[in-house]
Parts: C-alpha cells; structure tokens; sequence
C-alpha cells in the first residue's frame, strides 16, 4: 500500500529509505560524486526493480526534511540525487528550497509517471511501461535513460525519443540480470543508431552503492 503525505505539509517531511555519499553509476553523469537520498514509494511495479525495498512508503519512517538536507549540507557535496522508489510521488518543493539556499545542485531520477516538483538542475526520466511518463517532463528532461530487458524494449525506447527535446541525452541501460544476453544487441543497435549511447550500472562493478 503507497501512502502519500499530504500536500498540505508542503514535503516537510519524507519518507527516507537511505541517505549516502557515493559516486554517480549511471548515465551522463558517471563517475561524479554526489549525495544520493533514496524515497520510499512506487507503484509503478517493474518485475525487475533492483530495489522493491522502496515500493511500501510506510515501511520507512517519516523525517524531518531539515534534517536531510543538514545531512547532505554535512557531507561536503555539491550535488544530490534524489531517487527512489518514485521521488515524485511526494512534494520535493521544500527539499529543493534548501538544498538549493545551500547551492547544492538537484538531480532527480524519476520514471516520470507523476507531475513534477522541485527545481531541478538535472532531470533523468527513466520511463517505464507499466505507468507512461507525463508530457510535460519528457519536454524538459536532460537525459532519457531506458532499460533494456529485451529486444521489444528498443522499439520502446524509440517511442520516448520521439517525445523528449532534441538536446535531451539518449541512453540504452541493458537490465543488469540479463545483461550478458541482451548487451550485445543493444551494442549493434547503437552502432546503427548514433542518438544513442549506452549507460552501465558501473557502481555494481565498484561494489558501490
């Protein structure tokens, strides 16, 4: 069950999964270290989340928004990523405020599938077939990062290529468990597809979170 904090609360508190300091593993934004905070809460249900952990809110406690932005304040960042679960499903309105008065750069990672708050310097859509992305953040996204699991999944991908602006970046993601069957298919794909690029999960081959 995905409980949502009332909007009344304007995001003062969020449901916080894990907080940490690590290097960015995915997509443009690659070997950058940053902040990550992890929010409970997605019902978007993919069969292959590397972190169904996130899925029921309730299972992680509610805290102070204050809090963990003097976390990320602490550690000595220039940047956050705020992932989840699905981060929008919460008003980050509040938490951009203060990670932005301390000029700290936001970065989401959403699969898009709710309206977007926040203000963000970063914004990867990483839209998912169960729930589609909204229009509104395909037009303004930075980067398009899909997953590929399978060879159906490129036709996919090419979809979202079509609703994104033409500077948004293009990236192929092979599902990490299938990655030894499906990366050689999405390597010929985009030697015949210059759009795209390909991102690796390479903070699993650090053994990084």
């Amino acid at each position: 069950m995905v409980k949502k904090i009332s909007k009344n609360t304007g995001g003062e508190r969020l449901p916080l999964v894990e907080e940490f300091y690590s290097i960015q593993g995915e997509g443009f934004h690659t070997g950058k270290a940053a902040y990550f905070i992890r929010l409970g809460g997605c019902d978007v249900g993919c069969s292959w989340c590397d972190s169904p952990f996130t899925w029921n809110s309730e299972l992680h406690p509610l805290i102070d928004t204050d809090l963990i932005i003097a976390n990320a304040v602490n550690s000595g960042t220039d940047s956050v990523v705020v992932t989840g679960g699905e981060p929008l499903m919460w008003n980050l309105d509040y938490l951009c405020s203060g990670l932005k008065r301390n000029r700290i750069c936001t970065f989401i990672e959403t699969s898009g599938a709710y309206p977007l708050s926040g203000k963000w310097d970063w914004i990867c859509l990483s839209p998912k077939k169960n729930m589609p992305a909204n229009e509104k953040i395909c037009r303004i996204a930075d980067e398009l990062k899909v997953i590929i699991e399978e060879k159906d999944d490129l036709e996919w991908a090419e979809k979202y290529r079509q609703m994104v602006n033409k500077k948004c970046l293009l990236y192929l993601q092979p599902e990490w468990v299938k990655f030894e069957a499906i990366i050689p298919g999405i390597v010929d794909y985009v030697r015949k597809n210059h759009s795209w690029r390909i991102s690796l999960q390479v903070h699993k081959y650090m053994n990084i979170p």
